[in-house]
């Protein structure tokens, strides 16, 4: 069910009401008027360290608001898409407040990631894990204790052991942040059962705020968050789930490798994900990438842990283009500069495709995403889902009936996101889908088609479901039915003409619409109140017509473009893979493709303006300011391009 924004947390935890965030690029937006920096004594500071060690002068929506609960020491659950700069929430206080910050991060990679992304940029972090030796975790720990540490990151099994407590109560804790919180919850889509230990931290550290942060949660997730993680009486903060960067399309699997070449065409050189339900279908496409000549490696949880870690180590550094994956890869990968995400078949709920799909563009620059599915992707699902949860059964199934829904939904994509997490949608026209770009090719004659189904739908006295309809009106000799004589009902074979594979898709397609239903355990077919508008020729639906071999699809326009110089732009990509190398961290850590934009649109040729581009701070000025300079001023030299634009604005 649609979630709704100002539903009551209840006695546990209560509700910040915020107004829903202004539309644009997320890189782009101002940060709230009515809250343009925390408020408390530590206000002054987080802007110093915001500048200090990210090069940034302003905050994104809703980080202003979070990182005063952290500096006031109230308990929070933030809820921020993802790109949406959630990790800046707990790690800009915690530079700016005494004491060090305990954040719990469910993998090692995602950990050490996210320490090198500090340390490149000038912050004392470190973590503790298996893959440190003894002596290397005692050097750490001498570290915390002497003040050097400003951020620690653990795996939640350990810092729940009795001996980290009590490390921690020794030392002065500034507060606990707790990433991928959904993670606590058996509803969520990446349950992790060492997650339910973590509400011993609120009361082994006193006084000490906890926050939790998530890209998606739904109203059961959350509540399951605050109850298990202990918070006490937390504020809630929802961002807007409208990634208008993303763009977002739907087409029925056609030739389906076809289908994904064309998507990675339109990217060459760039990264991508294309996501697969199976192990074997991982293989088999990461094969055929290979021999066409893409950089693609597989990543699944049936492959070596040396060959996961290798794949996904050579995908973060750019050496490979696109990781071809199932969902065992995405949490944690914080990769800004991701493309595009193909789902080479229907996620299991809305829930998981928001995340999976959301991995792109997390840099805020324009993205694509697809989502190809066939109607074998729901029986598939159900079976696995029926086969492996215990718990919450029920709502998993009614995820997979929301995930169908939207697939088969001619509604605007963004607009269907968006009011699946409860929010408003206030444009008639997002721009960004394959609805609103007026990609669809739409079926001849869809309301006497629509009224066909309907009308067999009557004739099977709403008894049956999509399945056994279709068949009747494919004219099909079943045994189910020859054994109930539909075979003489008038509406048997009166879409003979048709694929089976289309009848299916439009009876999806009305139910999307609103014109059918399904009801009961079994999904039996209803004619809604609208649906009999449409018998009565009083309103008349879309239809898509019948999928066609992969064709051109309309890119959406590159405003991000706008002033930046492609070639300057690909020279500094180069040398910043070339110093990323050197250094052993992913290519975004130097620098994310944002600043180089910015530098291929402004040609800095100085330190001062160097340090005036956005994601220069102080450490990477420091680090990388002579090697980029001399870079820019050799190419512009050699191009005979202007140099230092709109430093006199």
């Amino acid at each position: 069910m649609p979630l709704q924004l100002g539903a009551s947390i209840g006695e546990n935890g209560r509700q910040l009401n915020l107004p829903l965030l202004p539309t644009g690029s997320p890189m782009d937006r101002p940060a709230p008027t009515a809250a343009a920096s925390p408020e408390g004594k530590y206000a002054r500071e987080l802007r110093e360290v915001l500048a200090k060690y990210w090069g940034y002068d302003s905050f994104r929506p809703l980080q202003a608001e979070a990182m005063a609960c952290v500096t006031q020491h109230r308990d929070s659950l933030v809820i921020l898409p993802t790109g949406g700069g959630k990790s800046l929430c707990y790690q800009a206080p915690a530079l700016a407040m005494p004491g060090v910050a305990v954040v719990v991060s469910p993998l090692i990679s995602l950990m050490k990631d996210q320490v090198d992304a500090l340390r490149a940029n000038g912050a004392s972090a470190a973590f503790i894990n298996s893959s440190l030796s003894h002596d290397e975790r005692r050097e750490v720990t001498a570290k915390v204790r002497s003040g050097e540490i400003k951020l620690l990151y653990a795996a939640p099994e350990r810092i729940v052991r009795p001996n980290t407590l009590e490390f921690l109560r020794s030392v002065e804790v500034s507060l606990v942040a707790i990433d991928e919180a959904h993670c606590v919850s058996s509803w969520g889509h990446d349950f992790r059962p060492e997650y339910t230990a973590l509400g011993q931290l609120k009361r082994a550290l006193p006084g000490v705020g906890v926050h939790a942060y998530t890209a998606t949660a739904a109203d059961q997730v959350r509540q399951d968050i605050i109850r298990g993680l202990a918070l006490e009486s937390p504020e809630l903060l929802i961002g807007s789930f409208d990634r208008p960067n993303l763009v977002f399309r739907v087409r029925r699997a056609a030739q389906k490798l076809d289908q994904i070449r064309e998507v990675i065409s339109r990217h060459k050189g760039e990264s991508g994900i294309v996501y697969c339900i199976s192990r074997n279908e991982v293989e088999s496409v990461a094969s055929e990438l290979k021999s066409a000549g893409v950089r693609a490696a597989p990543y699944h949880a049936g492959m070596s842990d040396i060959a996961r870690s290798r794949n996904q180590e050579g995908f973060l550094s750019d050496r490979i283009e696109v990781i071809v994956a199932t969902v065992a890869f995405g949490m944690g990968i914080d990769k800004p500069n991701v493309r595009f995400v193909i789902h080479a078949g229907m996620p299991k709920s809305l829930e998981a495709y928001v995340q999976e799909s959301g991995r792109a563009g997390r840099d805020g620059l324009e993205a694509e995403c697809l989502l190809l599915y066939k109607g074998s992707d729901p029986v598939l699902w159900r079976r696995m889902i029926e086969e492996g949860e215990t718990a919450a059964l029920e709502g998993a199934l009614r995820s997979l009936e929301e995930m169908m829904r939207f697939t088969t939904s001619l509604k605007c994509r963004h607009r269907a996101i968006v009011e699946y997490f409860g929010q408003e949608f206030d444009r008639d026209n997002c721009g960004a889908c394959d609805v609103c770009l007026a990609e669809l090719s739409f079926a001849d004659d869809s309301l006497i088609n629509a009224q066909k189904i309907l009308s067999c739908v009557a004739r099977l006295e709403q008894r049956f479901g999509a399945s056994h309809t279709a068949k009747v009106l494919a004219g099909s000799k079943d045994q189910n039915v020859t054994k109930f004589n539909h075979t003489r009902l008038s509406t048997y074979g009166i879409l003979k003409h048709e694929r089976g594979t289309t009848i299916r898709d439009w009876i999806e397609q009305l139910v999307g619409q609103g014109h059918l239903m399904k009801a009961g355990e079994y999904g039996v077919l209803q004619i809604t109140p609208t649906g009999r508008e449409v018998l009565r020729g009083e309103l008349v639906p879309q239809l898509l017509a019948p999928a066609k071999s992969a064709g051109s699809s309309k890119a959406k326009p590159e405003e991000n473009w706008e002033g930046v110089d492609r070639g300057l732009f690909e020279h500094l990509r180069t040398l910043r893979s070339e110093l990323a190398a050197e250094k052993a961290v992913p290519a975004y850590i130097v620098f994310g493709d944002n600043a180089l934009r910015e530098m291929s649109r402004r040609r800095p040729t100085s330190e001062e303006t160097f340090a005036r581009i956005r994601g220069v701070g102080a450490a990477k000025l420091r680090d990388y300011g002579e090697v980029f300079l001399k870079s820019i001023n050799e190419y512009c030299s050699m191009m005979g391009l202007a140099t230092d634009l709109g430093e006199s604005e």
